[in-house]
């Protein structure tokens, strides 16, 4: 089972493992788009944060690390209740990336997450399989556009070198060698040449 909880701030999926077993599983199953929070060397709850796809973790608004932090610290016995935590230590990972921050006991944020709160149990592995087919599906689509604007730029390259180019001001039928000129004592064969020329 999975608890799901709306966030305030904006529409994001923030999620959590009822147990250990299904953390594992949250974790064996996340996706790209998934930010993980857990307090910092200490047994703890896992929480998600599901991002919209292209953000980065730079783009999380600091209201959404503090529900998201909140809920990890509120969910977790070491965090919650043990006096010799340094406060509200938390952390979240994803493995290019570690950040820490410290969160207070925060009790409105808390509850008013756990109202959003729903249990449901979803097919992780399916979810998983999807979002990385629609990521496939997106690759290819911008691989193919990617060759096709090379390819207009290699038409668009050749017709430019095409229009530079004096070959196509030269043809043969046009064209008259010294040979073909039958020359005459007097001058007339060039007048010839320069009538027609002109």
């Amino acid at each position: 089972m999975v608890y799901y909880f709306s966030s305030e701030c904006e529409q994001f999926l923030i999620y959590m493992g009822k147990d250990q077993f299904e953390n594992e599983e949250l974790i064996k199953y996340g996706l790209p788009e998934d930010v993980w929070f857990h307090v910092d060397d200490l047994s703890s709850a896992h929480v998600y944060l599901r991002m919209k796809p292209g953000m980065s973790m730079d783009d999380i608004s600091e209201d959404l690390l503090l529900q998201c932090a909140s809920l990890v610290k509120a969910n977790s016995i070491a965090g919650c209740k043990t006096s010799g935590m340094v406060e509200g230590q938390v952390g979240y990972h994803r493995p290019e990336n570690v950040r820490r921050m410290k969160v207070e006991k925060n009790a409105p944020i808390v509850k008013r997450l756990e109202r959003t709160r729903k249990e449901v149990h979803p097919n992780l592995a399916l979810e998983q399989e999807k979002r990385n087919q629609q990521i496939q599906r997106e690759k290819k689509k911008e691989f193919k556009r990617l060759a096709k604007e090379k390819q207009q730029e290699k038409l668009q390259q050749q017709r430019e070198k095409e229009l530079r180019s004096y070959d196509r001001l030269y043809d043969e039928a046009y064209m008259t060698s010294v040979s073909d000129q039958h020359g005459t004592a007097d001058a007339t064969a060039a007048e010839e040449y320069e009538d027609d020329f002109f």
